[in-house]
């Protein structure tokens, strides 16, 4: 029997088909900023998604400069995803001129201009820290589900599919939220911290907001402002105030001894806790267990 030669363009043909499926199959290359954003995108990349997070916990992201080693994985990936409104203010350069190349999203892109507060504190920015209200989170969820379907349309079902599974377990935790600060009367929803972090966290959930230093954590709490805060704790009887993870500790235990008020707890701001670290019951290391366990130790501290 005479065996056919085959042809050495078809050879080639079949040759680049496998290598074209190769690279479909092969997951998009994510690079995220801040740890609440890594969280999110994985969960809604799944396995179709290798994503890199450049801040750990307890980063400052108001603080951070761009490493080296970022700039090469930032230079590497597919897509960029960031929080946006300021957050990464020593980023944005970086940033613009990436964008030329590749898709460079902030997730907070379609959040409503009228849902944003602005603080004077902020100089006219908004305040970047929506996460802290749930329901505005919520909102993040669709400029990472059109760009990730956008740039891989064969994962395109999967990652509008695990949007929707998304949505759903955030839509949950903004009501136990609610749920649970209702467990506070109203005039001992008073939260005391070293930043003003949780202005959207006290819009949402009822809570009047003092924070030590301004939006961002760059300058430093005034002593006069120390003293004015002292007199608030005293004069409102307030139980318990509170350090973050992302901010030096030192300013509000100052405060602390100065007011004669205990410290109830750590509370995770501009970054989530260690993955797989369990306090009060809750996973630090996601942004539902971090939710959870902020709330969980407010309430506890000030009942």
């Amino acid at each position: 029997m005479l065996l056919k030669r085959s042809h050495p363009g078809l050879k080639c043909t079949a040759l680049l088909l496998i290598l074209n499926g190769a690279a479909l199959a092969s997951p998009l290359r994510i690079v995220t900023t801040t740890t609440m954003i890594t969280d999110l995108v994985r969960q809604i990349g799944g396995e179709a998604a290798t994503v890199t997070g450049l801040m750990g916990p307890g980063v400052d992201p108001h603080l951070y400069k761009a490493r080296a080693s970022d700039v090469i994985e930032l230079q590497k990936a597919d897509v960029i995803f960031y929080n946006g409104l300021m957050l990464e203010g020593k980023m944005s350069e970086l940033f613009e001129r990436l964008e030329k190349h590749k898709p460079v999203v902030p997730v907070t892109r379609e959040i409503p201009r009228e849902s944003l507060l602005h603080p004077p504190k902020f100089e006219g920015h908004p305040d970047p820290h929506v996460w802290f209200d749930v329901s505005l989170w919520i909102q993040c969820i669709r400029p990472v589900v059109e760009t990730l379907a956008t740039n891989d349309p064969a994962h395109k079902m999967q990652f509008e599919a695990r949007g929707i599974a998304l949505r759903r377990s955030l839509e949950a935790l903004h009501l136990w939220s609610l749920a649970k600060s209702r467990e506070l009367p109203e005039e001992r929803r008073i939260l005391v911290t070293s930043h003003d972090a949780y202005n959207y966290f006290g819009r949402a959930y009822g809570f009047k907001v003092i924070g030590l230093q301004g939006i961002s954590t760059v300058s430093e709490a005034a002593l006069s402002d120390m003293t004015k805060l002292v007199d608030f704790i005293r004069s409102h009887r307030v139980k318990a105030i509170f350090v973050e993870s992302s901010v030096p500790h030192a300013t509000i235990e100052r405060v602390s001894r100065d007011a004669g008020v205990r410290i109830g707890g750590e509370l995770f701001s501009d970054a989530m806790g260690t993955p797989g670290a369990i306090e009060n019951g809750y996973d630090l290391g996601t942004y539902e267990g971090m939710i959870k366990h902020n709330l969980t130790t407010i309430v506890d501290s000030l009942k």
